[in-house]
């Protein structure tokens, strides 16, 4: 599947916010990248500021703009408030939920775990980080001694990360449990979801 490549640094310090965890380079140089990022940075429009959140969250979650745009449809079908809705179905994705388990230390690298066959979903094995998780599924990392050495790993790197209280994890098992979908304040504090549904709104 296609996806974002290039560089994460790059990006965080375009937005002024660390998109992909704490950043050095946005500690070391908080001005926008470029020949004239150091300049002071201007006001944007209405509609520039509604582009530049749609824009952070996709990147946070690695997806091309025809997989952001279609989860934003179906949050749109569904009932309830549309910005949290489609705020849930990004968060419950398979690749989110190992990452926010802590099996991997960002997302980028949840979703190469997933599709490397490392993870289980209610004990099958499940390779599509797309794969949108419901209340009640347990994930799993795979009984095989590579799949727990790189969990284990991530698992200390990412321990001072709390697992959010929608999600229980057994540390010894290295398996997690959807119990309920997240609430509004249990997501993204960063985003704006309101600017993103004004912004498919126009």
């Amino acid at each position: 599947m296609a996806r974002y490549t290039g560089p994460s640094a790059r990006l965080s310090r375009r937005f002024g916010q660390p998109l992909f965890g704490p950043s050095k380079a946005l500690e070391k140089r908080s001005y926008p990248p470029g020949v004239h990022g150091p300049r002071a940075r201007r006001k944007n429009s209405e509609y520039a500021v509604g582009l530049m959140e749609k824009q952070k969250l996709r990147f946070m979650y690695g997806l091309l703009e025809r997989q952001f745009r279609r989860i934003f449809a179906i949050a749109k079908r569904e009932k309830g408030v549309t910005g949290e809705r489609f705020m849930q179905l990004l968060e419950t994705r398979l690749d989110s939920v190992v990452y926010l388990l802590g099996f991997a230390r960002s997302r980028r690298a949840a979703r190469q775990f997933v599709n490397h066959g490392h993870i289980r979903v209610n004990g099958r094995k499940v390779d599509i980080s797309s794969y949108q998780l419901k209340a009640g599924d347990e994930v799993s990392v795979k009984d095989s001694p590579s799949s727990r050495q790189l969990a284990t790993r991530c698992m200390e790197e990412t321990r001072a990360r709390n697992v959010p209280a929608w999600l229980t994890r057994q540390d010894d098992a290295m398996r997690g449990v959807v119990t309920r979908l997240p609430v509004r304040d249990e997501m993204e504090p960063m985003i704006n979801d309101q600017l993103i549904v004004e912004f498919y709104s126009r």
